[in-house]
């Protein structure tokens, strides 16, 4: 039944393929865990106190209060769809609770390193199509806060330099248009330029592609997202989400209101986008402690 659930979570769903990926990973690691410790059952026949005990296993094996809630989310996803195709009769998860996990503020770049390592007089990026590329992926993150997944389903047809939109498509394919300033479009050109003049077009229509024409790969993106920002930047976390967080707040450092923000990176409540609000609340902290006399 793991197959028709990854089917139906891919297909009918429409989850991204990384969260397809990491479903797949957390079923198979409690299979494995029965397997080793009670061979006698299986996944479509665990009861509370099997999926209960592998908790307990991965707590004791020190793993993150919100990996472990990842892995809860999994199976309880799993088993409701048991359910409902009359696999099973009892819901193993109704009594499962997740863990207590210390909220984390999204770690996002400063300012000034963002700019410095954009708009320095002597750029980091030669010309050549892996230059141009890796200067507009990285322009592109912060500008628009996009998702890696959706920075790679990118379509050439959906870059509009007339209106300086992006058309993306974010989670379970819901559409929603970016705008971008006028100081990307010639990067974006640049980079069209030379990858139309060093690639042979393929009849995928991407609109990033590989030296050799070809889809880009979520690693690929990563590794050149981490280079570029090991170099440049004292952050903590250096990842493509960093990009994403860093978006959303200098947005709301500047002022901008936050359903706007809430829309730009396709949040579907605004209770995700709020995160971002405490980062501006430790830099009005940090104003306040510096500047007022009774601080």
């Amino acid at each position: 039944m793991t197959d028709s659930f990854l089917k139906y979570i891919r297909f009918e769903k429409r989850v991204s393929p990384h969260t397809v990926l990491a479903y797949e990973n957390d079923l198979s690691q409690f299979q494995h865990f029965i397997q080793n410790n009670y061979p006698e059952n299986n996944l479509e026949n665990a009861d509370y106190g099997l999926v209960r005990a592998w908790i307990v296993s991965l707590v004791e094996a020190g793993m993150e209060p919100t990996s472990v809630n990842r892995k809860i989310a999994s199976l309880r996803s799993f088993y409701k769809f048991l359910l409902r195709q009359e696999v099973i009769s009892k819901d193993p998860m109704l009594k499962i609770r997740v863990l207590k996990a210390k909220k984390k503020l999204p770690s996002f770049i400063k300012e000034s390193e963002i700019q410095a390592l954009l708009d320095q007089p002597k750029q980091p990026f030669d010309n050549t199509l892996e230059g141009y590329r890796n200067k507009l992926m990285l322009e592109m993150f912060y500008a628009t806060g996009m998702r890696l997944s959706e920075l790679l389903q990118l379509r050439d047809e959906y870059v509009d330099l007339r209106n300086n939109t992006i058309k993306v498509l974010g989670k379970r394919n819901k559409e929603r248009v970016i705008p971008f300033g006028s100081g990307i479009v010639p990067i974006i050109k640049a980079y069209r330029l030379e990858r139309d003049k060093m690639v042979e077009k393929k009849g995928h229509g991407l609109f990033f592609v590989t030296d050799k024409g070809e889809r880009c790969y979520p690693m690929m993106v990563y590794k050149m997202v981490k280079k570029y920002l090991d170099e440049n930047t004292t952050v903590d976390k250096r990842s493509p989400h960093v990009l994403r967080h860093t978006f959303a707040t200098h947005l709301l450092n500047q002022g901008a209101e936050i359903n706007a923000v809430k829309d730009l990176l396709g949040h579907a409540s605004l209770a995700a986008t709020q995160v971002y609000t405490h980062n501006s609340m430790e830099k009005l902290k940090k104003v306040f402690d510096q500047a007022h006399p009774k601080a």
